[in-house]
């Protein structure tokens, strides 16, 4: 998911509610012409190099589904609000849904649409009248609680777990841990046992989202024990696509040429800036400049007085 979309998400809902009430109030600005094709670089110029989130799509019997996906999709251009109007983001995502959804699929998400961007407005005044919390997990939680209520005056229960179960998954999972994690009354033991019992419930998409750094971390624990041992790159690529996927063994082997690529500019450029400074007469500004720009771009060179 794009990482300006994420912001929409439940750590930035209060943030993009409030912006997106304000927007509301503000007069429109003229509408900008219609264009044939998609621009997303010219529609938000702080999205540029990215393309909108959200796989939407329709069944085999041309109706739309309803997911996370659909709610990433507009959140992707809700986003932009502050660099365009409402109006204007509510028409690219229009365009998009026609893209790539047959009508009678597009025009079920635009009716959601509407719904959604209802359900955005209230957000604001839910936000606002909820009361000081005692603890940020007992705020946490009625906040959640909040939220969850307000989504039936505006969906039916099947459009709720369709676009907000994935992430409402992932907030009760996080609150619960929040609250193990904050209860004083529990000894270590207790608390690894329960925070392994809330392991064990995690959804499968979840306990994948969450143990995919911790697994990358360990496989290149296991990288590096083998090329001890003698491995070559051909072992490596096997030991990650088996363990990953071939696309991401593909990833990390380019990883592995840039940054040994990277620590011979670096040893290259630190023997002759030695011998640079080894000589009589003490090297000039110029010198050294010349000397960094040889072996490095000027967004590489910022990263050079750690190596000096």
């Amino acid at each position: 998911m794009n990482a300006r979309a994420k912001l929409l998400r439940a750590g930035g809902l209060a943030l993009a509610a409030g912006a997106l009430y304000f927007t509301l109030h503000q007069p429109e600005a003229p509408a900008q012409p219609a264009r044939s094709d998609p621009d997303y670089f010219a529609f938000v110029r702080s999205m540029d190099g990215t393309t909108p989130d959200g796989e939407v799509r329709q069944n085999a019997a041309d109706q739309l589904v309803v997911d996370a996906e659909l709610a990433h999709l507009f959140d992707y251009y809700l986003a932009g609000i502050g660099e365009r109007t409402l109006d204007a983001i509510r028409t690219e995502i229009g365009r998009e849904l026609d893209r790539r959804l047959k009508p009678a699929a597009a025009a079920e998400a635009r009716r959601l649409l509407g719904q959604y961007l209802d359900y955005k407005r209230a957000l604001v005044e839910v936000e606002q009248g909820l009361p000081k919390p005692a603890s940020m997990t007992d705020g946490a939680r009625a906040r959640l609680d909040a939220v969850q209520q307000l989504r039936h005056r505006y969906f039916s229960q099947k459009e709720i777990d369709g676009l907000f179960g994935d992430s409402d998954a992932y907030d009760t999972d996080a609150i619960a841990r929040m609250e193990v994690n904050a209860d004083t009354t529990l000894t270590p033991a207790q608390r690894q046992q329960k925070l392994a019992a809330l392991d064990a419930k995690l959804p499968p998409a979840l306990r994948e989202e969450r143990e995919a750094p911790t697994r990358v971390l360990r496989l290149e624990d296991e990288v590096q024990r083998r090329r001890a041992q003698g491995a070559g790159d051909n072992d490596i690529y096997q030991l990650r696509a088996a363990t990953l996927s071939p696309a991401a063994a593909d990833r990390l082997a380019d990883l592995d040429r840039e940054q040994a690529d990277w620590q011979r500019r670096i040893a290259e450029y630190q023997q002759q800036r030695h011998q640079l400074q080894a000589r009589a007469t003490p090297p000039s500004a110029a010198e050294l400049q010349q000397l960094r720009d040889a072996g490095f771009t000027p967004l590489e060179q910022k990263r050079l007085p750690a190596y000096e």
